[in-house]
């Protein structure tokens, strides 16, 4: 599949500088589109907002993504969270539910809308799909579609080359200023929340983080000023990474803060601990270059995603087609299925992977070692294809973020035809990250006891099985030749 076109190219003017006033009139209204960006500062479609005379923003609860398999109530409850917040700092957001373009058209009606802003979004199929369907509507109403971009990922890219320095240069630039208000009309009518029973959804059960903008700041805050002094040495085990990592990942996933404000706030501490006579500061300046570093693997890994959309469903490495049950044209069979609500449930018989599941399923966060933990047991232990798996825990995860999870998933399964294969030994895991099975027995109460089951597997000959055939495929022709596409350099 070809990269993501631009949803409207020649209804785009203000892409890469913002609108030009001179092209507003009096009677012109914009209409602010909020997505997965769901803050006030460095906000760029906001801020343009405002040299309108009128304007108005809109978050819409589209069926499509309630539908997605992806989509779990947890999601929707922290977005509807996170536009309460922005209502209590004063932006009276509305709140609309229906698929895009018949919300658009009804707002157009309404308020006489005649400008679309809104910030560039790489998510799974079904937005793209709507993109397309909303930039056919503006062009057919004449309505000009100005969208931002808001991370390091850059439409239509047609090379790699460069792209580190595109990403440095858009993280360095200057930010917006937060946005207090918006012109909007006298008559506006902003109508309670949502619940979650109204839109058809369960109750979520799950203690979230904190949502919104101001539980963003004070989360990167608390990062930066004391929790991610050990980074480096946190991240890797589930008992230090839940206060060590910085626990971003749904904020930057639901935009209540920028990739640049991050960014920027992170360099900035940085440069003062390194500046710091203390031995223990320039430590602290250390680890956070770690986290420095994560930041930008995270438009990486998006980036693979704006380029080839198909890596949501199909492998990157086309000779590993059919390698695996639950893959296109190969049918799961009842052990398989079996094997697979096992995993889901956390009842493997592998008590490391048994409570980082159960864990992600009562939280809906893990540390990312533990997360590669469970894909590389589905994908080589269990021999799993990475699909089935990937849809269970995206809806798990409370950040997720389409690019980087199904980039991971086909990372952690070998299916790149490219990456170093990991294949973790989940008895090792628990050795080296909870020696003293503290995490187990708070996710596990039934270790060790006869409650608990056996083995699903025998972890020695599905390892070795699963190593035998994956080095065996990289050996042929089909896999070499995948090789040359080069897709994650």
């Amino acid at each position: 599949m070809s990269p993501r076109p631009s949803p409207s190219p020649n209804r785009n003017p203000f892409l890469a500088a913002g609108l030009d006033p001179s092209t507003i009139t009096a009677t012109d209204t914009a209409l602010v589109w909020l997505k997965r960006d769901l803050r006030l500062a460095d906000h760029a479609p906001l801020s343009a907002a405002q040299g309108f005379s009128r304007a108005l923003a809109v978050f819409i609860i589209e069926p499509a993504w309630l539908a997605s398999p992806e989509c779990d109530a947890s999601h929707v409850a922290f977005a509807l969270d996170c536009v309460e917040d922005l209502r209590q700092q004063g932006l009276p957001v509305l709140v609309r539910f229906g698929e895009a373009v018949a919300v658009l058209q009804a707002l157009r009606t309404e308020h006489g809308v005649t400008h679309l802003l809104s910030h560039e979004e790489t998510g799974p199929c079904w937005t793209w799909e709507r993109d397309k369907a909303v930039a056919a509507w503006c062009r057919a109403q004449g309505v000009p579609w100005a969208e931002f971009a808001q991370t390091g990922v850059v439409r239509r890219l047609r090379s790699r080359n460069g792209w580190a320095g595109r990403w440095q240069a858009r993280m360095d630039a200057p930010q917006h200023g937060a946005v207090t208000g918006l012109p909007c009309p006298a008559d506006l009518a902003v109508h309670a929340l949502p619940r979650l029973g109204e839109l058809g959804l369960p109750p979520h059960g799950k203690p979230l983080q904190a949502a919104g903008e101001r539980a963003g700041r004070q989360t990167l805050d608390s990062f930066l000023r004391h929790r991610g002094s050990d980074y480096r040495r946190s991240l890797s085990s589930p008992l230090t990474a839940e206060n060590g990592c910085s626990r971003l990942s749904p904020h930057l996933a639901f935009g209540t803060l920028s990739m640049r404000t991050v960014h920027q706030a992170t360099e900035a501490r940085i440069a003062a601990l390194s500046a710091s006579p203390q031995a223990s500061d320039r430590a602290f300046a250390h680890a956070l270059r770690g986290f420095a570093g994560r930041l930008r693997w995270h438009c990486h890994f998006m980036q693979k995603l704006e380029d080839e959309p198909a890596i949501e469903w199909r492998n990157f490495a086309r000779s590993a087609d059919g390698l695996r049950p639950g893959d296109e044209g190969v049918p799961m069979v009842a052990a398989d299925e079996e094997r697979l609500a096992a995993w889901r449930e956390g009842r493997t018989g592998f008590p490391m992977v048994d409570a980082c599941m159960r864990s992600l399923r009562a939280t809906g966060w893990l540390n990312f070692r533990m997360r590669a933990l469970l894909v590389s047991f589905a994908a080589y232990h269990l021999w799993l294809h990475w699909r089935a798996p990937g849809l269970f825990l995206a809806r798990q995860f409370l950040d997720f973020e389409a690019g980087i999870h199904w980039s991971q998933m086909q990372m952690q399964s070998g299916t790149t035809g490219i990456n170093t294969l990991r294949i973790y030994s989940p008895t090792k895991q628990l050795q080296d990250h909870d020696p003293q099975r503290v995490f187990v027995r708070r996710w596990v109460p039934e270790w060790g006891t006869d409650a608990y089951p056996a083995p699903v597997v025998d972890e020695r000959v599905a390892a070795q099985a699963a190593k035998e055939r994956m080095y065996g495929l990289r050996k042929t022709q089909d896999a070499r030749d995948s090789l040359q596409r080069d897709l994650f350099e």
